[in-house]
């Protein structure tokens, strides 16, 4: 019997603020962008980057929660599987995306502001006996 995993983490910036929307089942469905930097040195030994930007995409509770709390530029944390999904567009062609799907996310930052002006990373105990605890600070 052979096992196999699909798993992948990832730790980086968000992109943008993230898009929620409704599935046709009207179920809630949120997708940003992950921003991961890789720092090595060359046979020189001079620094070099790269950044690889990762789709996620988040279902139900989490989904709701992602696009409350998550805003352009903040750092977290996100555990998932990875999903290749394709479709034909409107002009009939065939499109392939390949996203993580994520399962759970960390906000690793302690930015006090997000985008739309709500506390985004709850300080106190009570505030955070809402949020789900995929979501909460890095204590």
């Amino acid at each position: 019997m052979s096992q196999c995993v699909n798993k992948i983490i990832l730790v980086g910036f968000l992109g943008a603020t993230p898009e929620r929307k409704l599935t046709a089942q009207n179920k809630p469905v949120c997708s940003f962008n992950l921003a991961v930097n890789e720092r090595w040195k060359d046979s020189d030994g001079a620094p070099q980057e790269a950044v690889q930007w990762f789709r996620i995409v988040s279902f139900g509770r989490l989904a709701e929660v992602c696009a409350e709390f998550l805003a352009k530029g903040r750092h977290a944390f996100v555990e998932g599987k990875l999903q290749c999904r394709s479709w034909e567009d409107r002009n009939g062609e065939k499109r392939t995306v390949v996203e993580v799907v994520a399962q759970e996310i960390r906000i690793l930052d302690s930015a006090s502001r997000n985008g739309k002006g709500k506390t985004a990373a709850p300080e106190t105990q009570n505030e955070l006996e809402d949020v789900p605890l995929s979501l909460r600070p890095a204590q």
